[in-house]
């Protein structure tokens, strides 16, 4: 149930782009960028600008040379400290948090790489793998300190915690009426269709 992927297609991305929403909203404020008062608010664009650096959310990276892997989450180019960081996220079932931790860190390998080049900053993949319960691998923390604006780990942990019981409500609502469905179709389509059924009563 923790994935809701098949019940309700919508509520992971929901999940996981407002894990990244709190995340965008902390690190426009730590580079004195205007947002709104509260972090659910704030509506995160494209590209923002601010003195000395660029944040991207959800966009592509263009590099001279092809990677299928080059759309972090978010995108952190430091000019002043010569630093980009690739911050991706994940709000995966229980069971998937450590080896979604590993996967963000080899995904982005090859960008890395690139980007150092391209861009001649400093690069480092930062994972934010936190689980639909508020699990987390050991170590999370130290990657949430390496981004701007000291963004808390309990308000990610729940923030996921929240949109799984939204996710949880949606899906048991739609077991409901499937199964109402089902129901209403075995009376009023099957029984009438099929006199067998109805013979040895």
């Amino acid at each position: 149930m923790s994935g809701c992927s098949i019940l309700t297609p919508n509520e992971y991305k929901n999940r996981h782009d407002r894990v990244g929403q709190y995340l965008h909203w902390k690190i426009c404020r730590h580079y004195s960028i205007d947002t709104p008062s509260n972090w659910y608010e704030h509506h995160p664009d494209p590209v923002t600008e601010g003195k000395d650096v660029s944040i991207l959310w959800d966009f592509p990276i263009h590099t001279d040379r092809t990677i299928q892997a080059n759309r972090p989450d978010i995108v952190i180019k430091d000019k002043k400290n010569n630093t980009c960081l690739l911050i991706d996220m994940s709000v995966p079932s229980g069971n998937n948090v450590a080896a979604k931790v590993f996967e963000k860190l080899s995904k982005y390998n090859d960008l890395e790489i690139e980007v150092e080049k391209m861009w001649n900053l400093k690069t480092t993949t930062i994972p934010v793998v936190v689980g639909a319960l508020g699990l987390i691998k050991k170590g999370t923390n130290a990657f949430i300190e390496k981004i701007p604006g000291s963004p808390s780990l309990q308000e990610v942990q729940k923030n996921s915690l929240e949109q799984y019981s939204t996710c949880v409500k949606k899906s048991s609502l739609a077991l409901n009426l499937f199964f109402s469905i089902s129901i209403l179709f075995y009376v009023f389509v099957v029984r009438k269709t099929s006199p067998s059924i109805t013979q040895g009563y």
